[in-house]
């Protein structure tokens, strides 16, 4: 059964409903799923497993290998249900679901994980480092993102459970903190876990090492990069937001303002920078993009912009705030497919394994249980009295859009009046080229609110002749079966309304021959997507390419008509082919949806993909591909340059009828101008002359010089 909003209050939330007793019965929603796996009060947060092959506990492991993720596994239920559990708590003490109150489960497994002995015990950094053999002195384990999901809880409800325990029992939860809180960690988000251990102990009058505090709170302000965002690792991706930008507003109220003070300033600098555009990183509806790793977390990407009222000074709009966090839970706990045997699945709707990475479990998407925070908040606070507001969306027109640009991590993103999507266009991706998966993630060229990205199609997969991704290129070689993916991306700024980018397709640092194919990427956005002009820049010919649209939904309509299919042609004054192909279908809730493709100079063939298994939106789906071949080494009307245009459409079915597009929205050209002789965006300036009157140059020159 999904969410439901009873009695909402559309006075105080015109846009969802939403207000605290609405969250709280959400709260309330997800343990009852949770507890209702949960034989009895002795009993660990395990939860049922639909996927056995990905995630861990690995059940062709070694048996030593087994123990050590069986005892991660337990600690990650336990802490990541405690994320929801402890709000509960502290807002009603005597909650309790499936028959089990509550403070008393929690109190009593937190003290079972950390007493040596148990059968739930978790061990300490120094038992499963000698466990393991010492073999890497610098290894981390699970325990330790799951001790700081610990301290956050325990802090929650300070009240109802750790001032309950007695001194030996404080003593023996604080031992394992701090074992886990004062080791080796990894140079990234993970600092601030072993932050948050200390700053906890350092509260309830534990000594710790202020030294490695500072140090790694100074480490953490190195990775910051403008605008807000912090680099985690290589990447950028939501990490920045629902790790850095949550907890270091937590760090600073229990720590930071009151020992270093200078440390906690720029951190509260960095939050409310973040605050100035992340609203905007959600759509009209609130929904969160499908994007980077760990997109099993959904709606924890809303967590810093409730933790930005943690801080002395927030700069969020707490009507906005609220109203984006609203939307984006409702986004997932409303669909029928969102959870499995009560348990939100390893997916991002339903169970999706092409999303799922190795170092997660079943319990791990309760980290969504972040969100919650925002009930640490009183009743009064404005995050829950301000009205609803839909900030940047209550401004824009029909033909709209807005344009936020961040060269720090290298996000472009879109805000479109016409549909009320948000797309992003990312441009510091440097992946492996057989890592298909972290492609998928980051490497697309698009990534869309309302279109979650596809991954390789099923009839793709079984004919190398119709083989393509959804919104990547892929580059065929003399003739070859397997492609050349575009695995490395380079950001060039933005000029005159125009985003550039760089792109190789089987790039690679170390190897000169892996930096001979590549493509310049031109893009900009018009009412209903984006436009692309992309230049080819090949040195090996002959080549054959393909390019996706998004993956789109294959749902039956309630009269149980499948997509239908329409394709358009055009032909431009100077004899220029332009090509659409236009699907009419339907999503989850019986809203028609359509997308188009429209294809000008430089492609050849446009054709439909039908796939089943790869959508997260959808169990079948269709993507529309199109195709060129470059035939000649050298010389000759070479095809430099790729146009083409995904625009998209939804409302609801009473109210469509045939196609949604108007002509120029499928055909948005007049004119394509060159500078070159040979009129094929050789070299110069290119410019396309759009039907509404406006003109955007693109010239490729110089963004060599952008790393």
């Amino acid at each position: 059964m999904t969410f439901k909003v009873e009695d909402p209050d559309y006075v105080l939330s015109p846009y969802t409903g939403m207000t605290r007793k609405h969250w709280l019965a959400a709260g309330r929603y997800l343990l009852e799923g949770v507890f209702g796996n949960i034989p009895g009060i002795e009993d660990p947060v395990v939860m049922p497993r639909k996927e056995t092959k990905v995630t861990y506990p690995h059940l062709d492991a070694p048996k030593e290998r087994q123990e050590i993720e069986r005892k991660a596994e337990i600690f990650e239920g336990l802490t990541r249900s405690f994320f929801i559990a402890s709000v509960m708590i502290r807002n009603e003490p005597d909650i309790e679901v499936c028959g089990i109150r509550l403070r008393d489960y929690y109190k009593k497994h937190i003290l079972r994980a950390c007493t040596k002995g148990d059968a739930v015990y978790v061990g300490s950094y120094e038992e499963m480092q000698e466990s393991n053999g010492c073999e890497d002195p610098y290894r981390c384990y699970q325990q330790t993102v799951e001790s700081c999901a610990l301290v956050i809880g325990l802090h929650a409800c300070r009240e109802q459970i750790w001032a309950e325990y007695t001194k030996e029992e404080k003593d023996t939860v604080a031992a394992l903190i701090s074992s886990f809180g004062h080791a080796n960690t990894v140079p990234q988000n993970w600092r601030f876990f072993n932050m948050l251990d200390l700053a906890f102990l350092h509260q309830e009058g534990y000594e710790i090492d202020r030294e490695i505090m500072v140090d790694h709170a100074q480490a953490v302000l190195s990775y910051t990069v403008g605008d807000g965002w912090y680099r985690d690792g290589q990447s950028f991706d939501y990490y920045s937001c629902w790790a850095f930008n949550l907890y270091a507003p937590i760090w600073n109220k229990w720590y930071g303002y009151a020992n270093e003070p200078y440390l906690a300033q720029r951190f509260e600098e960095n939050s409310n920078q973040l605050m100035q555009t992340y609203p905007d990183f959600f759509d009209r509806d609130g929904y969160t993009n499908m994007w980077g790793r760990s997109c099993i977390y959904r709606h924890a990407a809303t967590s810093p912009l409730c933790a930005n009222f943690f801080l002395h000074d927030p700069a969020a709009d707490p009507g906005s705030a609220r109203r984006v966090a609203s939307g984006s839970l409702l986004q997932f706990l409303t669909r029928d497919d969102f959870l499995y045997q009560g348990v939100p699945t390893l997916g991002f709707y339903g169970q999706f394994t092409p999303l799922v990475q190795g170092y997660s479990c079943a319990e791990s998407p309760l980290w969504l249980g972040k969100a919650f925070l925002c009930l640490e908040l009183p009743k009064e606070h404005p995050f829950w009295t301000a009205v609803e507001n839909n900030g940047t969306w209550e401004k824009l027109g029909e033909e709209d859009v807005k344009e936020t640009v961040l060269p720090g991590p290298a996000l472009c993103f879109t805000n479109h009046g016409a549909n009320g999507e948000t797309i992003l266009r990312s441009g510091k991706v440097f992946k492996a080229a057989q890592d298909i998966h972290g492609l998928w993630n980051y490497g697309k060229l698009n990534y869309n609110t309302k279109y979650p990205w596809e991954s390789t199609p099923t009839a793709a997969a079984k004919a190398a002749a119709t083989i393509c991704e959804s919104q990547q290129y892929l580059l065929f070689e003399n003739g070859a079966e397997e492609p050349l993916r575009g695995n490395m991306t380079f950001w060039c700024g933005e000029r005159d309304g125009v985003l550039y980018r760089r792109q190789f397709f089987n790039g690679n640092l170390e190897t000169e021959q892996h930096w001979f194919q590549a493509i310049n990427l031109a893009d900009f956005p018009v009412a209903r997507g984006i436009l692309r002009v992309d230049k080819l820049r090949l040195i090996k010919r002959p080549v054959r390419m393909t390019l996706g649209s998004y993956g789109f939904p294959d749902n039956p309509g309630a009269d149980g008509r499948a997509t239908e299919v329409i394709r358009k042609e055009q032909i431009l004054p100077d004899g220029t082919r332009a090509q659409a192909v236009i699907l009419i279908g339907h999503d989850h809730k019986g809203m028609q949806r359509q997308m188009a493709m429209t294809c000008y100079r430089g492609w050849e063939e446009m054709n439909v993909i039908h796939s089943s298994g790869t959508n997260p939106d959808s169990e079948h789906s269709l993507v529309i591909s199109a195709s060129m071949q470059s035939r000649k080494q050298y010389g000759g009307a070479q095809p430099y340059l790729l146009i083409s245009q995904i625009v998209t459409a939804e409302f609801p079915v009473k109210d469509a009828a045939g196609c949604a597009f108007s002509e120029e929205e499928l055909f948005p050209i007049r004119e394509i101008v060159y500078e070159d002789t040979y009129r094929v965006g050789a070299y110069g300036t290119v410019t396309v002359c759009l039907k509404n009157g406006e003109e955007r140059k693109i010239n490729y020159e110089g963004i060599e010089a952008a790393f």
